[in-house]
């Protein structure tokens, strides 16, 4: 017979905290940083942008492409973004937006406010070729 209380990271029952002021794992570039958390089995990250960024210049250059091919789920909590499919749409993202983008895009801030937002997909695997 079992309790039925769920397995998390290998601890049944445990309540596991954690915050972004000291992720897992951080991945600094020009103009940014993309901190990770790993927890419930998941990989959670929180972008954080400077004004002028933009992924095919400050990320995607240095991997060797133009444009991102990663699946990306997350909600915008400051600042304001610019993602343009590689089929022409361009969508601007802003505060409280909740976000679903397709691979083949970029992206770059929009204004003079840094861009937060935390990303539920896809966070694994952003810009893990330029980590530092």
């Amino acid at each position: 017979m079992t309790s039925g209380a769920p397995i998390v990271d290998g601890l049944k029952g445990e309540v596991i905290l954690k915050r972004f002021e000291e992720p897992d794992e951080i991945r600094v570039f020009e103009k940014g940083k993309f901190e990770l958390v790993q927890i419930g089995g998941m990989t959670i990250g929180r972008a954080t942008y400077e004004p002028g960024w933009k992924w095919s210049e400050h990320i995607g250059k240095a991997m060797g492409v133009t444009s991102c091919s990663v699946e990306h789920v997350g909600m915008v909590l400051s600042g304001s973004a610019t993602a343009a499919m590689d089929e022409g749409r361009v969508i601007e993202m802003r505060a409280g937006d909740v976000f679903y983008i397709p691979p083949g895009h970029d992206s770059w801030v929009v204004g003079n406010e840094p861009y937060v937002s935390l990303h539920f997909m896809g966070a694994g695997d952003y810009a893990r070729k330029h980590e530092k």
